[in-house]
C-alpha cells in the first residue's frame, strides 16, 4: 500500500473527539487522505473508501465491517481490542491490531492499580469522607487498615502491564503469583522477587489481593464468575483495571455485600458508563473510578504515537505489529 493511502480515525467524545482525531491526523502522512469521525456511522462515505481505520475505544461492529470492502487494517489505539468484531474481520481479510507490544498504557495502569490497592489498604475513602462529616473514624477504621508488605499480590496476566505491576508489587515487599497460558522465563520470574507461576484456583486462594491485566476474549468473559469468587479469602481484595467484564459484577456484588470479600477496586466496568442500577455503586468497600488507567496526558500522547506509528508502517509496505486475529 501507499502511503497516499484512505485512513478513517474514529475518536469517541469521551477521549477527545474530533480534537484529539486531528491531533492524531496531523502525524500521519501529508499526502494520506484522513477523515476523523466521532462514530464510525458517521460517514458512509468515507469507511466504504477507508483501507486503515484507526479506533479509539469506538465499537467496530460486522456491520462497519461489511459496509468497509477496501479495509485491510483496523488499528486499536489501546492494548484491549474486545470492541472489535475480529471474527468477521478475518473472515474478511482485515487485520486487527493493538499497541500492546508499545507499552504505552503500562505505566499509568499499573500506577492505578497500586492506587487502587493502597486506598483500599487504608481506608483512604471511608476516612476521606468521615472526616468531611466531623467523625474522627480512626477506632473504627483501625481494625480495617492493613499494609501492603508481606501480602501476596496473584497478578493474572503477566503481560507489558502485569510486568509493570509485578516490578512495583515487589518493591512493596509483596509476594508475587501469576497465572498465564505460559510460564515467564526464569530470569522475568527473578527480576519480580522470584514470581511463581501457578493455577489460577491457587492463585485465587492464595492471594491478599488479585489484580486483573488480561484481554477481554470470549475465553476470558466472567473469568471471575461465583464459583472462582468463592476460592478467594474473606480477607482479599479485588483489582480490575482491565475490562469490566473479566469479573460476573453480580457474582462480586454479592460477595461483597456478603462479607466475603474484603473489597475491590474497580476503573473498568461492564458497560461503561455503568448505569445507576449497578450494584458495585452501592457495594460496601469499594473503590471506583472512571477508566482513568490509560488517559494521562503523558499516556495519551504515547498510545497516539504507537498507533500511528504501526499505521505508518503498514502504509509503507511493512508487515503490521500486534495482529490480534
Amino acid at each position: 500500500m501507499s502511503a497516499s493511502g484512505n485512513v478513517l480515525a474514529v475518536i469517541p467524545p469521551h477521549v477527545g473527539g474530533r480534537t484529539a482525531g486531528a491531533g492524531m491526523a496531523a502525524l500521519l502522512p501529508a499526502d494520506a487522505h484522513v477523515t476523523v469521525v466521532e462514530s464510525a456511522d458517521e460517514d458512509p462515505a468515507a469507511l466504504r473508501t477507508a483501507q486503515v481505520l484507526i479506533t479509539a475505544l469506538a465499537p467496530v461492529t460486522a456491520e462497519h465491517l461489511r459496509a468497509a470492502p477496501a479495509l485491510e487494517l483496523v488499528q486499536c489505539a489501546s492494548h484491549g481490542f474486545d470492541y472489535v468484531d475480529t471474527v468477521t474481520a478475518r473472515g474478511n481479510g482485515v487485520s486487527v491490531c493493538t499497541i500492546g507490544s508499545s507499552g504505552a498504557e503500562a505505566q499509568n495502569v499499573a500506577e492505578q492499580t497500586f492506587a487502587l490497592m493502597l486506598a483500599l489498604a487504608k481506608q483512604l475513602i471511608p476516612a476521606h469522607q468521615a472526616l468531611t462529616e466531623g467523625d474522627w473514624a480512626l477506632p473504627r477504621l483501625q481494625r480495617s487498615l492493613t499494609e501492603l508488605s508481606g501480602k501476596t499480590l496473584g497478578v493474572v496476566g503477566l503481560g507489558r502491564i502485569g510486568q509493570q505491576v509485578a516490578r512495583r508489587a515487589a518493591a512493596f515487599d509483596m509476594t508475587v503469583l501469576y497465572t498465564q497460558r505460559h510460564r515467564a522465563s526464569a530470569e522475568t520470574e527473578a527480576r519480580y522477587g522470584d514470581a511463581r507461576h501457578v493455577p489460577l484456583e491457587e492463585l485465587l486462594s492464595a492471594a491478599d489481593y488479585v489484580t486483573l491485566h488480561c484481554p477481554l476474549t470470549e475465553g476470558t468473559r466472567h473469568l471471575l464468575d461465583g464459583r472462582r469468587l468463592a476460592l478467594l479469602r474473606p480477607t482479599a481484595f479485588v483489582v480490575n483495571t482491565a475490562r469490566g467484564a473479566l469479573i460476573d459484577q453480580e457474582a462480586l456484588a454479592d460477595a461483597l455485600e456478603k462479607g466475603a470479600l474484603a473489597g475491590a477496586g474497580l476503573d473498568v466496568f461492564d458497560p461503561e458508563p455503568p448505569t445507576p442500577a449497578l450494584r458495585l455503586l452501592r457495594a460496601p468497600n469499594v473503590v471506583l473510578s472512571p477508566h482513568v488507567g490509560g488517559v494521562t496526558r503523558e499516556t495519551l500522547i504515547r498510545i497516539a504515537l504507537a498507533a500511528v506509528q504501526n499505521v505508518l508502517g503498514f502504509l509503507a509496505g511493512e508487515a503490521p505489529r500486534d495482529v490480534v486475529n
